[in-house]
């Protein structure tokens, strides 16, 4: 298999594709997503893991404002982890991870992951590189663990938005007013990073045994379309269904 260079996949929107058609498209499939969402709470069989990952302004907390748009509250939980408390550092690094895990019939987004582990920490040198392989390789066989001893399906996404673009929605955050809030001094330290970012991500997403989705970034209407149609797809390949009543219940 050849090995995926992010640097030769473009950042744009398809040639062949029209912003409100896909628009119209993505708010259809919010709507599907929900009802598939209801009935994967209702049966309690699987659960569905979705892992977001990407450079700071990479569209994120749109994605699962947009995506599960339709989705009930009560099924659907979000969680982004961030710098690990004293607890935590105390052990394993995945012992975060773990307990954030959908329950059966739940869908769980992680907005940044236990990827952060290979990645902020492998650009920082916080962590050697022989620290990374051994990680990369406990990622693999807990990622399989989900998937194939507690039927919970892994989607991961890399969020990929050109360094041009991200300048652009930074700079937004500090010139328009209800973005302010957004505003973090450090993202434009981390931005200063980008190549060895890349060089990390690359490094993640070829050796993952579960495969990545690479999704153009510059254009939010496509980013939508794009997780939305991926995310509506597993959740059809599950087939969740409404449990019958049965005669003894009755």
């Amino acid at each position: 298999m050849s090995k995926i260079k992010l640097s030769e996949i473009s950042t744009g929107v398809p040639d062949n594709l029209k912003k409100k058609k896909a628009e119209l498209k993505t708010i259809e499939m919010a709507i599907k997503i929900g009802q598939l969402q209801h009935k994967l709470y209702a049966e309690r069989k699987q659960s569905l893991l979705v892992v977001l990952q990407g450079m700071d302004a990479s569209g994120k907390d749109g994605t699962i404002k947009t995506t599960f748009a339709d989705c009930n509250p009560t099924g659907i939980d979000t969680f982004g982890f961030k710098k690990p408390t004293s607890e935590e550092m105390a052990h394993d690094f995945l012992w975060r991870i773990h307990k954030r895990t959908p329950e059966h019939g739940n869908i769980m987004v992680f907005n940044r992951s236990h990827y952060e582990d290979i990645l902020i920490q492998r650009v920082h040198k916080w962590i050697d590189f022989d620290r990374v392989e051994k990680r990369m390789k406990a990622i693999n066989a807990f990622e399989k663990l989900l998937e194939f001893d507690n039927d919970t399906k892994v989607l991961k996404f890399y969020m990929h938005i050109s360094p041009e673009r991200q300048l652009e929605k930074l700079q937004e955050r500090i010139d328009d007013p209800e973005k302010n809030w957004k505003h973090k001094a450090e993202d434009w330290e981390e931005r200063k990073l980008w190549s060895e970012y890349m060089e990390a991500y690359e490094y993640a997403i070829n050796q993952s045994d579960i495969p990545w989705h690479i999704v153009p970034c510059d254009k939010r209407w496509y980013r939508n379309y794009h997780i939305s149609k991926i995310v509506l797809k597993a959740l059809e390949d599950m087939h969740p269904e409404m449990p019958v009543l049965k005669e003894h219940d009755e």
